[in-house]
């Protein structure tokens, strides 16, 4: 890993294995080719070039204090608020990849829940010289001592269409937490999620933006050329089946992660470069 403090940029280079994609397609239930040669599928690139600081570094809640994006104060508390992937080519197991890690913009605003600061991460990954993954990802904190987040928008009728489920419980939660290095207290520590606000478990964010893309990748929808937006609408906790179903205008231009009440918890779009 090599740092530069005054472009503040972060850059880690690993070879692509196996294992990584073995262990997520374990943990969604699922069959998935991890040779040598072989692609990672669409966003599967979460489990890959991960940031693994000291336990020092970490603060409280589980996140680090530091590096990129490190928090704008003490006591914020962190939430994943979306982000844009833009797939030009293929991750490929067994060669080595670089990703180049970046804050593009930091924004002090004032939400629903009082003020908070939105900071907007570039992550640029490469292989074989090519730029072949392009990433924003959109982070919120909030100020200490925020109010409890807003209860979730009312349900509506999911749009017709194929539909995807997938059973969340504990154990997916601690597994897809150790697979993506997330120690984020929300996923685990049920003291801790009461302390944020929630009423339990949180599930993650990526996790559900990840099944609204498996959704697409399940019913022949190739990402590659496009950029797959995602947003978190509401959160969802403890023990469920979320449902991913189309969007609005259909599968080929997006999907929804539903809660098992019907609750919108992530909408994802799919636009061309």
């Amino acid at each position: 890993m090599v740092t530069s403090e005054g472009a503040r940029t972060v850059e880690r280079t690993e070879v692509i294995a196996s294992e990584p994609t073995e262990a997520l397609a374990a943990a969604l239930d699922i069959e998935i080719p991890h040779a040598a040669g072989d692609p990672v599928p669409p966003l599967w690139h979460w489990t890959y070039l991960l940031e693994r600081g000291p336990e020092r570094e970490l603060g409280e809640d589980g996140h680090s204090a530091t590096g990129i994006p490190a928090p704008p104060g003490p006591g914020r508390r962190r939430m994943f608020g979306g982000g844009r992937v833009t797939t030009l080519g293929r991750l490929v197991i067994g060669q080595p990849a670089t990703k180049v890690t970046s804050v593009k913009r930091s924004v002090d605003k004032v939400g629903r829940t009082g003020p908070l600061t939105l900071t907007t991460v570039l992550q640029e990954i490469f292989q074989d010289g090519e730029l072949v993954i392009r990433e924003e990802q959109d982070i919120v904190y909030r100020a200490p001592g925020s109010v409890a987040l807003p209860p979730p928008p009312a349900t509506t009728t999911p749009p017709a269409g194929p539909a995807l489920d997938l059973a969340v419980d504990e154990r997916l939660l601690f597994r897809f937490s150790a697979l993506t290095y997330n120690a984020h207290r929300i996923h685990y520590d049920l003291d801790w999620c009461r302390r944020e606000g929630y009423d339990g478990l949180v599930i993650h964010g990526p996790l559900l933006a990840l099944m609204t893309g498996e959704h697409l990748r399940r019913e022949g929808i190739d990402l590659r050329g496009r950029t797959f937006g995602y947003r978190f609408v509401s959160p969802l906790t403890k023990p469920q089946t979320i449902t991913v179903v189309p969007g609005a205008d259909g599968l080929e231009r997006g999907a929804e992660a539903r809660g098992a009440d019907g609750t919108v918890a992530a909408v994802s779009t799919l636009t061309e470069v």
